[in-house]
C-alpha cells in the first residue's frame, strides 16, 4: 500500500544539493492501470500501481537492465527523467523531492509517504511546501508523461 502527499515548493537550491540523490528514469508501459519501468543510477524495476490518488495499492519488482530496455521500447507518451533528494522531516518523515529535467524542466514536487491514511491526515507540512497537489491528478508522473500535461505545466510553473 502507497499512501502518500505531493506538494509544489519553494525551497533554495543550495540547501537541496548538500542531501543524497539518485538518478531517476520512468516511463509508463500503461497510464491506466499504471504499470512504470524505472532506473534509478543503475537498478531498474517495474511497478504496478491501482487507480486513486492519496491511497492506492502499489507493487514493484526489480528487473534486468535488458528487461528494462526492452519494455522501454515499448512505452507510452515521454520519459520522465528526474533528480530525486532525500530530505529528513522530524517524526522519521522523509521528503522525496524530484527535480524535474528535460520537457518537465521547472518543475520541483516533493512527495512525503505515511505508515496510514491517519498520518497522512493529520500531517502538517513545513513552510517550504507551497501548494498541495495529491488530489490533482495532472500531478501524477503517470499523467506528467502526456504531452496534454506537459503543456497544462507551462500555464502553472
Amino acid at each position: 500500500m502507497e499512501i502518500e502527499k505531493k506538494y509544489l515548493i519553494n525551497i533554495p537550491f543550495d540547501k537541496i544539493t548538500r542531501y543524497p540523490h539518485i538518478n531517476i528514469e520512468q516511463g509508463y508501459i500503461c497510464t491506466n492501470p499504471v504499470i512504470r519501468i524505472r532506473k534509478t543510477d543503475e537498478s531498474y524495476y517495474v511497478t504496478y500501481k491501482s487507480s486513486g490518488l492519496m491511497v492506492r495499492q502499489e507493487f514493484e519488482d526489480e528487473i534486468s537492465k535488458e528487461q528494462y530496455n526492452t519494455l522501454k521500447s515499448k512505452i507510452d507518451h515521454n520519459i520522465i527523467s528526474k533528480k530525486r533528494y532525500y530530505i529528513p522531516l522530524d517524526k522519521s518523515l522523509t521528503v522525496e523531492l524530484d527535480i524535474f529535467n528535460d520537457k518537465l524542466e521547472g518543475l520541483i514536487m516533493a512527495e512525503v509517504e505515511f505508515d496510514s491514511e491517519e498520518s497522512a491526515n493529520n500531517f502538517t507540512p513545513p513552510s517550504w511546501f507551497v501548494k498541495e497537489v495529491t488530489f490533482d491528478s495532472r500531478f501524477h508522473n503517470s499523467n506528467l508523461c502526456k504531452e496534454e500535461n506537459i503543456r497544462f505545466l507551462d500555464v502553472q510553473l
